[in-house]
């Protein structure tokens, strides 16, 4: 059954579904909710002993020497530093249990929301930026772990009502009735209010914030030609209106929150009125059930910041929805895609092996042509696959094919190694420094300190933008595909340089088979063709 790339389907399992803590992170939350339990409940048994302690103590105190004397307060003393020592472990137990089950089940749906995206066929995958991407992999998933680290609390909130209710039975049933009462209206009331009053400003702030990070991870990608043409304040400038449209957002949603917290201070306060006003005890018990009822309310608190957070999950939930949506391509290409395929462009036709090197002037759609072919783009080309036309090629068939050295030479952050392992994850060192040697690239890669384990940064630093390019060059063999496709293979190289890697890009391309579609405005590069095609019977720009 296929689904809109950008509708979620019934089929989809849903963000909260992969989400859902398994293994070694569900056992971490069920001990996370047990602590979540025994900090509520300790924190509700402090303050209610604390009150009906200094309450009797008091009245002890006024009583004269001997009902001081008769006043044990010795195990009530050591009940609150047990419990005071309780509830901070319990507390820090909780935060801990709670965080490491969240950042286990975000690590799934991260990485399953990656290979997702990583795997589209980039013709027909939504246009997503770099900055929208790390929207949605970054800050959706935020607020979705937000949700999770709460879901152990909310044990505690339901443990401290009840707690609550049984301490205020020490003043009497009915203050124990009318507090249970009070407990079983509290949580739709603080539901209704908190979706009335923070969910607009929260959809507005998750909005913003994800338009303001996408924005600024794009800008980001071209800071170096930023601060180099003086464009900083220009570009703040432009990040401005952003900023604060997200201020307004945050602004108006903590109002809301405010305003649902002081309905909760309310509501404590009620409760402690109904308390004093029904109870029937002594003056100590009801001090205990008075703290107690505002404890528990506390205590629900919990269940009123979850309410605060579900606008924000919910809409990132329904972004992430859309990703998950996306179908996923089969893992392993068919079978029949990995032998040598011939490519026929306008009339002429290319055997395996074949060295052809594409013409026109700059602009006229060479690098098209090459990133068409390698499945980067959707665009109406007169050429074959296999004797199938390109559009109707699988991307599964154009990758087995086609292994392309772009012009731009995009790098991750990570080591050498690790730009060369995206060609092939188990490739082994020997077939590193083997196609290093190829680009004219391993002296300078042995003469760093780490070698391939050297680490580049975003823009590809220590590396110069030739070696860049080479490095690049060197993952495309590395690809052992039939075709190779080059843009620009020898730009930026000194003459010498270029020679030697023309040489011995020949030697390779004899001694492998590959075949070669080449662009190049250099002379020297295009003596690896034996034919030349105008790009012009290809492509209409």
């Amino acid at each position: 059954m296929k689904t809109s790339p950008l509708t979620p389907s019934a089929t989809i399992p849903s963000p909260l579904e992969l989400a859902r803590p398994t293994g070694a992170a569900a056992r971490a939350l069920r001990w996370g909710r047990l602590a979540a339990m025994a900090a509520a409940l300790a924190g509700l048994l402090l303050l209610g002993i604390s009150g009906w302690f200094l309450t009797g103590a008091a009245i002890a105190g006024a009583g004269g020497l001997l009902a001081v004397q008769a006043f044990n307060y010795l195990i009530p003393s050591a009940a609150i530093r047990l419990l005071a020592i309780l509830r901070t472990v319990a507390r820090y137990s909780e935060r801990l249990l709670s965080h490491k089950a969240a950042l286990g089940a975000m690590a799934q749906l991260r990485a399953r929301l990656f290979r997702v995206l990583a795997a589209q066929d980039s013709r027909t995958a939504p246009n997503l930026s770099a900055g929208e991407a790390s929207a949605r992999l970054i800050g959706d998933i935020a607020a979705l772990e937000d949700l999770i680290v709460r879901q152990a609390t909310r044990p505690g909130s339901v443990a401290a009502a009840l707690a609550g209710v049984a301490l205020a039975a020490f003043a009497g049933i009915v203050p124990a009735l009318l507090l249970a009462l009070l407990f079983l209206g509290f949580v739709p009331l603080i539901g209704t209010l908190s979706r009335r009053w923070t969910q607009a400003p929260a959809r507005e702030a998750a909005e913003a914030l994800g338009d303001l990070r996408s924005r600024y991870v794009d800008m980001a990608q071209a800071r170096a030609e930023i601060a180099a043409y003086g464009l900083v304040e220009e570009i703040l400038a432009e990040l401005a209106p952003l900023v604060e449209r997200l201020d307004r957002a945050r602004a108006a949603l903590f109002r809301a929150e405010a305003a649902v917290a002081g309905v909760q201070l309310l509501y404590g306060a009620l409760a402690a009125i109904l308390v004093l006003a029904t109870a029937t005890r002594g003056p100590a018990l009801v001090a205990l059930a008075i703290l107690a009822a505002t404890a528990a309310i506390e205590g629900l608190a919990a269940i009123t910041r979850t309410a605060f957070r579900q606008a924000s999950v919910d809409a990132g939930l329904r972004r992430l929805e859309a990703l998950l949506a996306l179908p996923e391509p089969p893992q392993e290409a068919p079978a029949a895609t990995r032998a040598p395929a011939t490519l026929e462009l306008a009339t002429l036709t290319l055997q395996p092996g074949d060295r052809l090197a594409l013409t026109g002037p700059s602009g006229s759609g060479k690098t098209i042509v090459l990133e068409t072919l390698a499945g980067l783009r959707a665009h109406p080309l007169a050429m074959r696959v296999a004797g199938e036309p390109l559009a109707a090629c699988a991307a599964a068939t154009l990758q087995a094919q086609f292994a392309l050295a772009a012009q731009d030479a995009p790098l991750l952050a990570g080591t050498i190694a690790d730009n060369l392992r995206l060609a092939r994850p188990a490739v082994a060192e020997p077939a590193m420094h083997a196609a290093l040697r190829v680009a004219c690239l391993e002296t300078r890669i042995a003469g760093l300190a780490r070698g391939l384990d050297t680490p580049l940064g975003e823009d590809g630093a220590p590396l110069s933008g030739g070696e860049r390019k080479r490095l690049a060059l060197a993952r495309a063999l590395l690809a052992e595909r039939p075709w190779l496709l080059l843009d620009e293979p020898t730009e930026g190289l000194d003459a010498a340089t270029e020679r030697e890697l023309v040489a011995r890009l020949d030697v390779y391309l004899r001694e492998t088979g590959k075949g070669l579609v080449l662009v190049s405005h250099r002379a020297h590069p295009l003596t690896l063709a034996s034919r030349a095609l105008g790009v012009e019977t290809l492509v209409t720009l």
